[in-house]
């Protein structure tokens, strides 16, 4: 009876045993495999329990029996913040380094294409007009270095700078073409006054600022929003995840090795939710953010056609050649004119006589174009602008283009391309084999819609959707500054430069409202109250002073002028009639390559006009 009683008495302690085992979940709550995992994560195995204990302790994770003490799930939770802001970090520095790289490339090519041009104007106006270019190379050079200047900021308005430089162009030759007269800077003030009459260069200036204007406001915006999309990451990254955030993430990540299931990955719709909550601020980026992509992406393509920069740039020296030939060919009427609005000139007795036998700049149409075609040859040859970066700009737009296309909708995507990573979530596939927060399950709520309001209906992280993040107002104000003047520019709308580095990450320095003296953008209340931008623009050139009727000197007098001007002394510093035979041959390299250059734009479909 005895023995009886004690065989009894055993099998109830195995059955107590078994029903307990039952409760805690059997073999699936002990944890030495979870140690293992906890210790993977760089953290001390020692903490584990060797079996589930009544999880009443837990501040993040389901209660109940589980593998973790309050101390693991401290250590877990700081492990799920460096987790998350290692993501963060990954997806937002993809794009960040993508805009950098893209705007570093088109600065060092616009950088490389100025100073080949200058070098190819240098080299062909000192073959071509010899010491008389060189004592004035300074005009030239002055040029590009203000036009480069424009393109990192310098607040010119590239009409003005254009006009000056042909009213100086025009002085200079003026001179040169009148060296037998007495020429004080009052005259000369006089002849730049009725420079719109006089039409000294012909159609060029007008063209060109037309061009250089469009193509380097163009150019410019367009770098300058590349650094604003850059430096609109490098502030949102400064965001610190909310503790309602923190805590979701954590539950996701690793509240699973407190129920014994450390290798099961969160369900990925459960992820999605709990990173909408997570980034509840960064959609309210996106409309924003989308309107900048698609006016960059309209600049890109002006770029690519009318306001092509290489095809401006690039034959910059060809077209000023052909404005001063203009002015030679023009030279006898351009000095009647000049001599009815600002008086006669008088004879500089103290002068010596020159030999004019030979004039320095040939008026001969036929010997121009050969000039101006070998030229171009040479310099097609050597020097496309195709090299400048390593690259051309077309395919530098092209490359930039399809980065920009791919950053549409970023901020709203976010969550899914962290999701997308199968180390944090499972795939979208694995519907029920996955932990949904509380086991291993399918998860059951429907993912919320985008942005701050609708996350009043997440089940996962809890969002004050009353109250805007400053930084990302911050944000979506810079970017609807820069797409108001992207859009202006692909109007070849005038805008002011925006210093990027001083107003961009500002921390509220009201660097845009006010009186708008700075970005040249004012924000008011219109109606609505919506924010109206208005665009200033530089004033125009005012009219200059129209000639009077012209007053034809005596037949004498007016014959003597006209040989004088038409056999100009520019060169007659160098008297040598063999030298002049053969700069003769080597200038006369010029119109040649101008019908190259037309024909060579021809077929790739550029602009053949001159």
């Amino acid at each position: 009876m005895a023995a009886m009683d004690s065989v009894t008495f055993k099998n109830i302690l195995v059955l107590l045993s078994c029903a307990l085992v039952c409760v805690v979940g059997g073999d699936d709550m002990r944890c030495n495999h979870v140690a293992t995992s906890y210790y993977d994560l760089g953290l001390n195995r020692k903490d584990v329990p060797a079996i589930a204990v009544q999880g009443e302790h837990l501040q993040i994770c389901p209660q109940g029996y589980t593998c973790c003490t309050r101390q693991m799930e401290d250590n877990l939770a700081k492990k799920s913040e460096e987790v998350f802001n290692k993501a963060m970090a990954d997806t937002l520095s993809v794009i960040r380094t993508s805009f950098i790289s893209r705007a570093a490339k088109f600065d060092e090519f616009f950088s490389q294409l100025i100073d080949n041009s200058y070098r190819d104007l240098h080299s062909m106006f000192t073959t071509t007009y010899g010491l008389l270019y060189q004592q004035d190379s300074e005009v030239f050079k002055n040029l590009f270095t203000d036009l480069k200047a424009y393109y990192h900021g310098t607040d010119h308005n590239l009409s003005d700078l254009l006009d000056r430089f042909f009213e100086t162009l025009l002085q200079k030759v003026f001179v040169l073409m009148n060296q037998q007269y007495k020429v004080d800077s009052k005259y000369l003030m006089c002849v730049t006054e009725h420079m719109d009459q006089l039409a000294p260069f012909g159609d060029v200036p007008a063209k060109l600022t037309i061009q250089i204007r469009r193509a380097f406001l163009a150019a410019r915006t367009f770098v300058q929003g590349l650094k604003v999309g850059r430096n609109v990451i490098l502030d949102t990254a400064r965001l610190l995840p909310s503790g309602s955030c923190k805590k979701a993430v954590t539950k996701m990540l690793h509240c699973p090795y407190c129920r014994g299931m450390p290798s099961v990955k969160p369900c990925n719709d459960y992820c999605v939710n709990v990173m909408k909550g997570c980034l509840a601020h960064y959609a309210e980026l996106d409309r924003s953010w989308n309107k900048y992509i698609d006016a960059m992406y309209k600049v890109a393509e002006r770029l690519e056609g009318p306001f092509n920069i290489e095809a401006v740039v690039d034959p910059l020296d060809v077209k000023i050649s052909e404005a001063i030939m203009n002015l030679q060919e023009n030279s006898a009427d351009i000095n009647d004119k000049v001599a009815s609005g600002c008086g006669e000139l008088e004879l500089d007795n103290s002068r010596k006589k020159r030999d004019t036998t030979e004039d320095a700049i040939i008026t001969d149409k036929e010997k121009r174009g050969t000039r101006n075609k070998n030229f171009m040859r040479n310099k097609d040859a050597h020097v496309r602008p195709t090299t400048a970066a390593g690259t051309n700009l077309d395919t530098l737009v092209r490359g930039i283009k399809k980065k920009i296309e791919d950053a549409k909708k970023f901020f709203s995507n976010m969550p899914y391309a962290i999701c997308n990573d199968e180390m944090l979530a499972a795939p979208p596939s694995n519907k029920d084999e996955c932990w949904n927060g509380m086991e291993q399950a399918r998860y059951q709520p429907e993912i919320v819609l985008d942005g701050l309001v609708n996350q009043n209906n997440n089940p996962e992280v809890d969002v004050d959707v009353t109250r805007p993040h400053s930084i990302i107002q911050q944000q979506i104000l810079q970017l609807k500054t820069v797409e108001q003047k992207l859009k202006a520019a692909a109007n070849g709308i005038e805008v002011d430069y925006m210093d990027i580095d001083d107003e961009i990450g500002a921390s509220g320095s009201g660097s845009h409202g006010g009186s708008g003296s700075g970005g040249g953008y004012t924000y008011g209340s219109g109606d609505g109250g919506k924010d109206e931008i208005y665009v200033v623009v530089s004033p125009t050139t005012p009219p200059r002073k129209t000639l009077p009727p012209i007053k034809r000197p005596n037949s004498a007098t007016y014959m003597s002028v006209t040989v004088l001007t038409i056999i100009l002394p520019i060169f007659t510093v160098l008297l040598n009639r063999q030298w002049w035979n053969r700069k003769i041959k080597q200038i006369a390299k010029v119109e040649d390559g101008i019908i190259h250059r037309r024909e060579w734009l021809s077929s790739q479909g550029g602009d053949t006009r001159p």
